[in-house]
């Protein structure tokens, strides 16, 4: 299921409390574990290319961003 048929799905249920309570009760997501889905970006959301290293959990497009602003130097 893609995100926009999500999208569809939940926006044609809001006025239905009891089929949307059992449409999420059986279809969300589950909670990840491991793998590229279990570690989002904290500053946009991505999942992909992941810094973890001293707890930072950024992309590393956001990293590049703020990087000097966090006390990291460019060396070159």
């Amino acid at each position: 299921m893609t995100v926009s048929d999500w999208k569809k799905i939940l926006k044609q249920l809001r006025n239905k409390p009891a089929k949307l309570a059992k449409f999420l009760k059986h279809n969300k997501p589950k909670e990840r574990k491991f793998g590229i889905a279990s570690k989002k970006c904290e500053r946009c959301g991505r999942f992909g290319a992941h810094i973890s290293n001293y707890n930072l959990n950024l992309c590393r497009h956001c990293f590049r961003e703020i990087a000097e602003e966090i006390g990291f130097k460019k060396y070159s």
